[in-house]
C-alpha cells in the first residue's frame, strides 16, 4: 500500500510558523488599555490564536465593558509592528518549509490580519517561500470555519483533499478537517516530517 503524499502544504502563521505570542500579548495589552481594564496574561494565553473580533468580544464579556473595536485593533496593530524584534520562528516547522520549497506548492492560511501576518513573515525572511498568503482580511470568516484553508487551496489550484495543513490550535484543526484536509497538530511534534 502506497503512503499518501500531499500535493500542497498549508501552514497557519501565529503559533505554527511564527512565535508571536509574546509580541501579541504586549500589543493586546496596549490596545485594550483604553478600556481601563488590564489584560490578564493567563486569560489571554487561553485565547491565543483567536481572531481580533472574537478576542475583543470575549474581553467585553469577561470584563463587562464595551470596546471601540476599530481603535483597539488599530492600537494593537501599531504596538505589534513596533515590537517585531521579539518575533521568532518555530525552527521545526520552518525547516519543513525550506525543505519543501520549490518541490510542492506552499501557502499560509491565517486568521490574523493581513498587515500583521505579512509583516511577521517578511520580518523573519519567510515570505518568499510561499506561493500564496491568505488572511482573515480576504476571507472574512475566522476558523473554525474552513474558508481560509479552502481559499488557500483554490489559489494554489490544488483540491482540498490533496492538501496537508500544519496547525497549532483546536479551532485551526477543526477548520482544516472541515475543509476536507489532512492536518498535523504541531503541538504534538513533527517526527514524521
Amino acid at each position: 500500500m502506497q503512503q499518501w503524499k500531499p500535493s500542497a502544504l498549508i501552514f497557519d502563521c501565529d503559533g505554527t510558523l511564527v512565535d508571536s505570542a509574546p509580541v501579541y500579548l504586549r500589543a493586546w495589552a496596549s490596545g485594550l488599555a483604553s478600556s481601563g481594564k488590564l489584560l490578564d496574561e493567563t486569560w489571554y494565553r487561553q485565547r491565543y490564536g483567536f481572531s481580533e473580533q472574537v478576542l475583543m468580544r470575549a474581553f467585553e464579556q469577561a470584563h463587562g465593558t464595551v470596546l471601540d473595536y476599530a481603535s483597539v485593533a488599530q492600537r494593537m496593530r501599531e504596538a505589534y509592528l513596533e515590537n517585531m524584534d521579539a518575533l521568532a520562528e518555530y525552527p521545526a516547522v520552518t525547516a519543513i518549509v525550506r525543505r519543501e520549497y520549490g518541490r510542492i506548492p506552499l501557502a499560509v492560511a491565517s486568521g490574523g490580519p493581513g498587515l500583521i501576518v505579512r509583516a511577521s513573515l517578511a520580518h523573519l525572511d519567510l515570505s518568499q517561500f510561499f506561493d500564496t498568503i491568505v488572511t482573515l482580511d480576504e476571507v472574512g470568516v475566522p476558523k473554525p470555519a474552513p474558508d481560509l484553508f479552502l481559499h488557500a487551496a483554490e489559489r494554489l489550484g490544488i483540491p482540498p483533499e490533496n492538501c496537508l495543513v500544519f496547525e497549532d490550535t483546536n479551532t485551526g484543526l477543526t477548520a482544516a478537517q472541515a475543509a476536507g484536509m489532512r492536518c498535523i497538530d504541531v503541538r504534538e511534534g513533527l517526527s514524521d516530517w
